[in-house]
């Protein structure tokens, strides 16, 4: 058990819900996008194929750094990384409020995918340090909403902030949102030579290993589990992230107020929380991972045909199936990030593991909602959508009956 590095008063919230508070943050400003496109196209002409870009370019550090970034955590600190990460989207979020073009909106958003990443990639290494064993999974679990609940508060509060002060001050808003973030962070979590000095004190991985970067990169490269988990993660993701996102857009071509569209986005984001609390309580109680990851699959591929494969169908049921695919398929994340800690080959290469994933779930939501899109234009209209769905989930199932047995440790 991982040594106590202060005694939190009663009043005080424990320094790994900061942490997790953190990624819901930076979530939010994955979630930002989808409720401004009806605005943006009419402000500044961002076309359809724009749109996806702009959806997807906030994973761009994540398909080329994190690998990188989860080599060299230890040595930039993970309590550091984040608390850049929050003021790199606080800078960026404030630029992006002057931005009078979708090309100066696609530069800044490649940058707040970089803050993005500083911000959500170390913290599964800083919670595994600020909790004990135990109660690891519980709060992977937890942490696993992150985006999910960030995506549907934003969803949810932007429509409202765009109607009162515009799409730039909802860029503003999450701007001082994401600085105040990084202060309370600073203050609550604690330091990382301070849990450095404690992991070291109990010869945690961290602090024991003396392998040099390429060797942790060997290991973690030439292991089956991380490539698994990794490539799962990047079907789930980007379906997911493409449905999602496009949701407001679709209720706009629809005819369906703003607002109404961001609260129907939201709840459908905000259920896929439900899944992920859940599936950290069954992995708690030692429900096979597997098991858990098909029933996600399953369950999306019923929810998007369901949502996008029945035209006829009254709309209260569609919209019971965007619910289904989004909630249920909130167990995948919750599962996969306890298994990117549990399969990574050794102790030491936990933070390198979680990098990997974390690369792989970039590129899948890199290319997930230009690919969705890509279809929706061709074919003149979302009825196709649950067939790219679909087929994500077959692969992921697939790959999921790769998955070796878990270690004990």
């Amino acid at each position: 058990m991982p040594p106590t590095l202060s005694a939190p008063s009663r009043q005080a919230l424990p320094a790994d819900l900061v942490v997790i508070l953190s990624g819901v943050c930076a979530a939010l400003y994955v979630g930002k996008l989808p409720p401004a496109l009806p605005a943006l196209r009419e402000a500044l002409g961002v076309t359809l194929l724009q749109a996806g870009f702009l959806l997807s370019l906030v994973q761009v550090a994540g398909m080329t750094l994190g690998l990188a970034l989860g080599l060299t955590a230890d040595s930039i600190g993970l309590r550091r990384s984040m608390l850049v990460g929050l003021s790199i989207l606080a800078l960026a979020g404030a630029l992006g409020g002057w931005a009078r073009s979708a090309e100066e909106l696609l530069w800044l958003r490649g940058a707040e995918s970089c803050g993005f990443l500083l911000v959500v990639l170390p913290a599964p290494s800083l919670i595994r340090q600020l909790v004990p064993p135990e109660r690891l999974s519980l709060r992977l679990g937890l942490w696993s909403t992150y985006m999910p609940l960030g995506a549907a508060l934003a969803l949810l509060a932007g429509p409202w902030v765009i109607e009162a002060l515009g799409w730039p001050g909802w860029w503003w808003s999450l701007a001082a949102l994401a600085a105040a973030m990084a202060l309370w962070m600073a203050l609550r979590v604690p330091g990382d030579a301070m849990r450095h000095q404690a992991a070291a004190a109990a010869a945690a991985p961290q602090g024991a290993s003396g392998e040099r970067w390429w060797q942790r990169l060997r290991l973690t490269l030439t292991a089956r589990g991380p490539w698994l988990v990794a490539l799962i993660f990047a079907v789930y993701s980007g379906q997911w992230l493409a449905v999602i996102g496009f949701l407001p857009t679709i209720y706009d071509q629809a005819g369906v107020s703003g607002e109404l569209a961001g609260a129907l986005t939201a709840l459908a984001s905000a259920s896929n929380v439900i899944g992920n609390v859940s599936a950290g309580r069954l992995l708690h109680r030692h429900v096979a991972p597997r098991r858990l990851l098909n029933a996600g699959f399953v369950a999306m591929i019923l929810g998007a045909f369901a949502a996008f494969g029945l035209d006829a169908a009254p709309a209260a049921l569609r919209y019971a199936g965007v619910l289904l695919f989004s909630g249920m398929g909130g167990m995948i994340p919750a599962t996969l990030f306890m298994l990117a800690v549990r399969l990574a080959p050794g102790e030491r290469t936990v933070s390198t593991s979680v990098g990997w994933v974390q690369q792989c779930s970039a590129f899948g939501q890199f290319a997930g909602a230009p690919l969705v899109a890509w279809v929706a234009g061709n074919a003149g209209g979302w009825q196709w959508t649950w067939a790219v769905t679909g087929a994500a989930c077959v692969v992921g199932m697939l790959l999921a009956s790769r998955l070796p047995a878990l270690p004990r440790r």
